[in-house]
């Protein structure tokens, strides 16, 4: 053995022990609200890592906050956990139903889980939010629920409503964390209260860069929750997560989030639903495509959408030719390059549009909603009407942006 390997063997034997030693400080300083993951450096979403939470559920009745994308393997965390002796009293079930059998935008009606017997209680339909006699048979309340990090993905409104119901009725909330796909990207306008709605709860920018653990953390820390209430919460983290980690989802989050292109496009693909054009519903690739049959003889791609039953059965231009930008090919990874949504498309489109007086109609169909409540600010529609820079408008999202990256650091459980 030569010298130079010698001292090489040396080095990385220290670098190895050093290493060792700051994680193990990092570990001590996790909150005692988190799970610490140990083992293997294999990645584990929170609901596989049975052993941490199963001996904090045993004697205890449990109330289940899941959808399809709630799933240990390929099986769902409740038929998983009932496999395992957890006492599930209760499934409480977001749109499409608890089992995804539900067609979109329809209310889902209380009913019993054919498969299972345990009643499962809408919070899709007459309510929202879980009601005190709801909870008054649970002892604590598991949230597992696939989050795209997209301020207008409504999935932490339903963790807050959920929150806000556990506190105010002394119930705990254990939170099954799971990666955010779109985690590397913190970026768009801080919601402005007046623009405060079902797709926007929180001043939080279009894409917020937390994990659904991390956002609960933030919900409880800065006094969000309704009358300032704190609600005893429970993470079990990812294990060997980082927010930069590519993470293509096992289960499509929702019907009409149905491939990693579109989860990724998301973001900035959403605020077409605040333009009069199709964003892809009524076909097979929605949140990838867009286009309106008045840009004929403007782009050459075109494409027709139908009514497709559970994902867009009355979609606007149904069966006409739409004429527009395909996205499908488009390289996503420019996105983990620029850490930034892209607002130029809407820029693009506005300027090629020759209907400018209804492109921000939202009046015009019921499946557009006003610009506004998706970016979150008032002065955007302005802004693209006046022909400003995408430079000049990202400006107008400072101090705002800056602020929140720095209180977001407060939140974090994973670099």
């Amino acid at each position: 053995m030569n010298k130079f390997t010698l001292l090489l063997k040396i080095f990385i034997a220290i670098f190895t022990l050093s290493a060792c030693g700051q994680s193990s400080k990092k570990t001590q300083k996790t909150k005692s609200t988190v799970t610490k993951n140990q083992g293997s450096t294999q990645f584990k979403t929170g609901a596989e890592q049975t052993e941490l939470y199963l001996p904090l559920l045993k004697g205890k009745r449990v109330g289940m906050v899941v959808n399809p994308t709630s799933v240990i393997g390929k099986t769902t965390t409740v038929d998983s956990l009932l496999k395992r002796g957890v006492k599930i009293v209760k499934i409480f079930g977001p749109e499409h139903g608890f089992r995804g059998n539900a067609s979109a935008g329809v209310h889902v009606a209380n009913e019993v889980d054919a498969k299972t017997g345990i009643k499962v209680v809408s919070l899709y339909g007459k309510q929202s939010t879980p009601s005190k006699e709801n909870l008054a048979d649970i002892d604590i309340k598991i949230f597992d629920k696939q989050d795209v990090g997209v301020r207008f993905y409504t999935y932490i409104n339903t963790l807050q409503r959920v929150m806000e119901a556990c506190a105010a009725n002394g119930k705990e909330v254990m939170i099954f964390d799971r990666p955010n796909p779109n985690g590397f990207v913190i970026d768009g306008p801080i919601l402005d209260p007046q623009f405060k709605s079902g797709i926007g709860f929180q001043p939080i920018p279009v894409s917020h860069g937390l994990t659904v653990g991390e956002y609960a953390q933030m919900l409880n820390g800065e006094g969000w929750l309704k009358d300032k209430l704190k609600c005893k919460i429970t993470v079990i983290k990812n294990a060997n997560y980082h927010h930069d980690m590519p993470y293509e989802l096992p289960v499509a989050p929702s019907p009409n989030l149905n491939t990693a292109q579109s989860i990724l496009l998301y973001p900035s693909t959403c605020l077409f639903e605040g333009i009069y054009a199709n964003l892809g519903r009524g076909t097979k690739f929605p949140f990838t495509v867009l286009g309106a049959p008045y840009y004929k003889g403007i782009y050459d791609f075109s494409f027709t959408p139908t009514g497709i039953k559970g994902m867009a059965e009355t979609p606007l231009f149904k069966d006409e030719v739409c004429y527009g930008i395909d996205l499908r090919n488009y390289d996503t990874s420019i996105f983990r390059k620029t850490r930034q949504i892209n607002i130029q498309w809407v820029i693009e489109l506005y300027k090629a549009s020759p209907k400018k007086e209804t492109f921000f109609d939202s009046k015009l169909s019921n499946q557009m909603l006003p610009i506004e409540k998706l970016i979150g600010v008032a002065d955007f529609r302005q802004q693209i009407i006046a022909g400003k820079s995408e430079a000049e408008i990202r400006a107008s999202w400072e101090p705002g942006l800056s602020k929140y990256k720095e209180m977001r650091k407060k939140y974090l459980l994973y670099p």
